[in-house]
C-alpha cells in the first residue's frame, strides 16, 4: 500500500515520553494501515503544526495523552475544538486525573485508552473511533464514578499535587501551570486540608510525595526534592 493511498489513514500522536511515543510510532507504522504525519509532546505543538500544513496533510485521528510532565494539562475546551472540527480523538493516558477524564468524556472524545491496557488494545479503539463507535478502557468506569473515599480534588488542585510532589518549589509549581505563587500554595493549602478532613496528616513535602504515590499519580519510589515542611503549612 502506497504513501499517498487514500484508504492509509492519517494518525497525529502527541505525548511526552520519547520511548512512548516512539513505540505507538512503531505500533501504528507496521502493517501500512496508518501514516504518522506529526509526532509531538504537546497539544499546542500539534494544533500550530496542523495550521501550517495543507488540509489534504492534516490527520483524520490523534492518539493524545492527557497530562504532560511539568506542564499544563490538555485543555478539555482545546479538546471539544478539535472534535468540533471533525478530527477523530483516541485518548492514551494514565488516567491519573478523574476530573480531567470525566471532562474529555463530556466534552465527546468516544476512545480512552489506559496506559497498562495492550497495544491490541490501542490498535482496536483506532479503528472503532474511526468506524465512529466507541472504546473505552475497563478503567474508564472506576475512574469516571470515583472513589467514594477519595478526597475529591479539581484538577487544578492534582495538577499542584503533581508538580509539587515531583520536586518543584512552589514558584516553580506556580510557573508551570501558568498562576502566581499565591494560588499554586493556596491549591496545594487546599489539597492538605482535603486530606485531613479524611484523617490523612499532610506536613510535609514528603506527605504530598506519598500521596501521590498511592493515588497513582507519580511511581512508586519517586522522589520528592527540596525542602520539607513540618509545620502543617506547604514549604517553600
Amino acid at each position: 500500500m502506497s504513501r499517498k493511498d487514500p484508504a492509509v489513514c492519517r494518525v497525529a500522536i502527541v505525548e511526552d515520553h520519547a520511548l512512548q511515543r516512539a513505540r505507538t510510532e512503531e505500533l501504528l507504522g507496521r502493517d501500512g494501515e496508518f501514516e504518522v504525519v506529526f509526532s509531538g509532546t504537546t497539544a499546542p505543538d500539534f494544533v500550530a503544526w496542523a495550521r501550517s500544513v495543507p488540509r489534504e496533510r492534516r490527520p483524520h485521528l490523534l492518539v493524545l495523552d492527557l497530562m504532560v510532565d511539568r506542564e499544563p494539562s490538555v485543555d478539555v475546551e482545546l479538546v471539544a475544538s478539535l472534535l468540533a472540527a471533525g478530527l477523530r480523538i483516541v485518548v492514551l493516558s494514565a488516567l491519573a486525573s478523574p476530573p480531567l477524564v470525566r471532562g474529555i468524556v463530556r466534552a465527546g472524545v468516544s476512545g480512552i485508552v489506559g496506559k497498562r491496557d495492550s497495544e491490541a488494545d490501542i490498535l482496536t479503539a483506532i479503528r472503532a473511533v474511526l468506524r465512529g463507535d466507541e472504546w473505552m478502557t475497563p478503567e474508564l468506569a472506576s475512574v469516571i464514578a470515583g472513589d467514594p473515599e477519595r478526597p475529591s480534588l479539581s484538577v487544578q488542585e492534582e495538577r499542584a499535587l503533581v508538580l509539587y510532589a515531583s520536586g518543584l518549589t512552589v514558584d516553580q509549581v506556580g510557573e508551570a501551570m501558568n498562576i502566581g505563587r499565591e494560588t499554586a500554595k493556596q491549591y496545594l493549602d487546599r489539597v492538605r486540608k482535603k486530606y485531613a478532613s479524611v484523617g490523612i496528616t499532610v506536613r510535609s513535602k514528603l506527605d504530598f510525595g506519598r500521596i501521590a504515590w498511592v493515588e497513582g499519580y507519580l511511581e512508586p519510589g519517586f522522589p520528592a526534592a527540596g525542602p520539607a515542611g513540618v509545620d502543617g503549612s506547604v514549604s517553600e
